[in-house]
């Protein structure tokens, strides 16, 4: 990709309430080059508001170049959506981060991968699993991707590294601010064996709101995820709930009834999850998914077809969205013009805090609302 054509891409991408959907479907109309030419009026007729002309006219420019400015100091690599080298099973999600942020083999995002995921507080035995697990999968050619968390994540990162085999971690954080900071040094082993990857601007910190985002990249870039301990109420059943919605495989192990960190676990079981022992059964079951997603012909691609079709309208209006066509209306209905805080609307709609943030991030990627100081706000004042 050019670089005018990437610093026009981002232009866009950095635009205020314009998701990846609509960002997308604006592609479809034009170039990016073209589309932050146009003038007012007609930016305006393509659906875009006063606030979101302004940024593009008069501030993005200034965001744009701080992170080329940061590619260049960092050896960094910054993907856009409409790039070759976007890896092929994350642009079939519904919702593909516009752009990625990447240090370390950006050649690694294309490569075969399994996710492996688990708490932050895992016992000493799934501490060990992660290790073995991510240990065996890269000695079967796979790359190991995970959150770069406490627990289960750093230890599947390390499993891979020490066997010599490529691991990739995606961070809730932008790459200048590694989270948690005791992984620093992990992440440095990262970038030389593997890669670290953000869909955040680097110097974003650390918030709530952006590590379930990352969780839909996690399962996005793998052909399957495996669970190796969860909690009834686990940031990894996020991750395993959209793996199932990108059709892609879940494995979990299981854990006896009295291993309480363990029973999300068999929850994903009884739902339908792949009970596995061993890095050859998950192996074993994905084989035939990974010759058919990829196949080499000078460049790694894809051969599944999209997962959503492009909408054949640009914008659709709040007024437009019916309660059928909105998921999650009860939450939705509990969102207001003024910001309402995640435990609030737990409390007003008796949902766990768990599921309202997950609920929350679709109804966020799908435009419906948007995250400000304090909590979530409709996105436009929607009516419904």
């Amino acid at each position: 990709m050019s670089e005018q054509r990437l610093a026009a891409w981002m232009a866009l991408a950095f635009v205020p309430r314009l998701g990846p959907r609509k960002l997308s479907q604006l592609q479809s109309i034009d170039s990016p080059e073209q589309l932050i030419q146009l003038p007012g009026r007609e930016l305006h007729a393509l659906g875009l508001s006063s606030t979101q002309i302004q940024f593009l006219h008069h501030h993005s420019q200034r965001e744009v170049e701080a992170c080329l400015e940061w590619r260049e100091r960092s050896d960094g690599h910054i993907l856009a959506l409409c790039d070759q080298l976007y890896p092929p099973l994350l642009k079939e999600i519904a919702s593909p981060p516009p752009l990625l942020f990447v240090r370390g083999k950006v050649s690694v995002l294309t490569d075969p991968q399994v996710a492996i995921v688990g708490s932050r507080n895992a016992s000493l035995e799934a501490l060990e699993l992660s290790s073995r697990f991510a240990s065996d999968l890269v000695k079967s050619g796979l790359v190991v991707t995970s959150g770069l968390a406490l627990g289960v994540d750093g230890y599947a990162h390390d499993g891979a590294l020490k066997q010599q085999g490529e691991t990739v971690a995606v961070l809730g954080t932008g790459l200048e601010r590694v989270y948690p900071a005791r992984h620093r040094g992990l992440a440095a082993r990262i970038m030389e064996q593997g890669a670290l990857v953000s869909e955040f601007r680097p110097i974003t910190p650390a918030r709530p709101e952006n590590f379930p985002r990352r969780n839909r990249i996690i399962s996005g870039l793998s052909a399957g995820t495996l669970v190796i301990e969860a909690a009834e109420k686990s940031g990894s059943l996020i991750t395993a709930k959209y793996a199932l919605e990108q059709n892609r495989e879940v494995f979990a192990l299981p854990w006896s009834v009295d291993h309480i960190t363990g029973r999300g676990n068999n929850l994903l079981i009884k739902s339908g999850a792949t009970l596995v022992h061993s890095a050859d059964e998950v192996v074993a079951e994905i084989d035939s998914l990974i010759n058919w997603s990829y196949t080499k012909q000078g460049d790694l691609f894809s051969k599944h077809p999209a997962t959503q079709p492009a909408s054949s309208e640009l914008f659709v209006s709040n007024e437009d969205v019916t309660q059928e066509q909105l998921p999650f209306p009860q939450l939705f209905a509990n969102v207001g013009n003024e910001a309402t805080p995640v435990d609030i609307l737990a409390q007003r709609t008796n949902i766990p805090v768990h599921e309202v943030m997950m609920q929350l991030l679709e109804l966020e990627l799908l435009g419906h609302v948007v995250a400000v100081s304090g909590g979530y706000i409709r996105n436009g004042g929607s009516k419904l």
